[in-house]
């Protein structure tokens, strides 16, 4: 395969593996288990398998592999890991390479389920874990330390759509020795170039623009083959996170088309925060493409000038208006998920973000009144007439 293809050319082509058949569409090798010609080649293949060589679909599969190394090829990583959804690939990201008295410096503005990790979870093994403001470089300068293993952030933050400067932040954990990891969900494989920007560990849950049209979990952990190999594998294999077959060819078939629905759909996000940015019924929009927003300028150069496929409406009259706004829609559905096909409305402080206190919340700029937007592929203007139409009957 060439590694000189553009990214659509490698969302396509790359990993490919055909049988005997020849077949254009990747197969899917449902199996759990291989079989081997003689005990000999049993024992060596658990002595070191071979490229194209399984075991166990707890370990890999032909299906898998082919999803790995397309990932791997679009995102610029020597190697990849698939995991059975992306939650799995942040929890085994981390608890792969940490370990007691290990310190971990993270943005404070992150998914629910990824703080309960870095709270609950690494706190419980003895891992000492220091939050900053994921946009402020003074912050993660002053939280580093010489012993720091490690630094975690999402590229674009959900749901207030904080964008954290993967250069900069790269450039200071590195000069402590410290492995920079990085969730990319919002700022999708289409767009970003986070390896080539200094990252060294990046994590989607290809449940979002990687399938895109709501069918399946999944998730990748990309970075070097050493620790893709050495380190993630040996503890992911044995704990058994591993991405279903099934599941892994419906992420291939994703990957044909991601480029093409995410461009669209990122089009079709600023054309809509455009329109309602100014809207009466609006106490503020969040969206990184507008030139309004803080961070605009680091979105020309991190993202290409592209702001990603979700925008956040934070809706005047708090949770009774964010409400009546979610009940009047009539093209986007209510539902936790994004990166979909169909337009997704949710309610981030009684859903996503529910657990956390309200003063954790208020800390992140999850408001009452906050509705995160993912924009699918319907007519834009038909979004936009819905959105205005839903925000006047939200308002008493």
């Amino acid at each position: 395969m060439s590694k000189n293809w553009n990214k659509r050319t490698q969302a396509v082509h790359s990993g490919i593996r055909r049988s005997q058949y020849s077949e254009v569409s990747e197969t899917i090798f449902l199996t759990q288990g291989f079989v081997y010609d003689t005990a000999e080649q049993a024992e060596a293949r658990f002595i070191q398998a071979g490229d194209d060589e399984f075991i166990y679909a707890r370990y890999g599969n032909p299906t898998v592999r082919m999803f790995e190394e397309r990932i791997a090829a679009l995102e610029g990583a020597e190697d990849g890991f698939a995991t059975a959804s992306g939650m799995a690939a942040v929890n085994g990201a981390l608890t792969a390479m940490l370990q007691a008295g290990d310190h971990v410096v993270s943005a404070r503005a992150l998914f629910g389920s990824c703080l309960y990790i870095l709270e609950n979870i690494l706190s419980r093994y003895g891992v000492e874990v220091t939050f900053v403001d994921g946009t402020d470089l003074s912050q993660w300068k002053a939280a580093l330390r010489p012993d720091t293993k490690a630094v975690f952030f999402e590229s674009m933050s959900n749901p207030t759509l904080e964008v954290v400067d993967i250069a900069a932040v790269s450039e200071l954990a590195h000069a402590v020795g410290a492995t920079v990891v990085v969730d990319n969900v919002f700022s999708t494989p289409v767009f970003s170039r986070a390896i080539e920007q200094g990252a060294d560990v990046v994590i989607y849950s290809a449940t979002k623009h990687i399938d895109g049209q709501g069918r399946a979990l999944g998730g990748i952990i990309l970075g070097t083959r050493d620790f893709i190999r050495g380190t993630v594998e040996p503890y992911l294999k044995h704990t058994g996170g591993a991405l279903s077959p099934f599941n892994a060819w419906v992420m291939l078939k994703g990957l044909e088309t991601m480029s093409l629905r995410v461009n669209a759909q990122a089009e079709s996000a600023l054309k809509i925060a455009e329109a309602l940015e100014d809207h009466p019924a609006l106490e503020r929009l969040l969206y990184p493409g507008l030139k309004t927003h803080a961070q605009n300028a680091l979105v020309q150069t991190q993202l290409g000038g592209k702001g990603g496929t979700v925008l956040s409406l934070d809706i005047r009259g708090g949770k009774d208006g964010a409400f009546a706004f979610l009940n009047a829609m009539t093209i986007p559905v209510i539902s936790n998920n994004l990166g979909d096909a169909k337009s997704i409305a949710t309610h981030p402080a009684t859903t996503t973000h529910q657990r956390l206190s309200d003063e954790q919340r208020t800390a992140l700029g999850i408001t009452p009144g906050l509705v995160r937007l993912s924009v699918g592929l319907e007519d834009t203007d038909d979004l936009i007439g819905d959105l205005q139409a839903a925000l006047a009957a939200s308002q008493p």
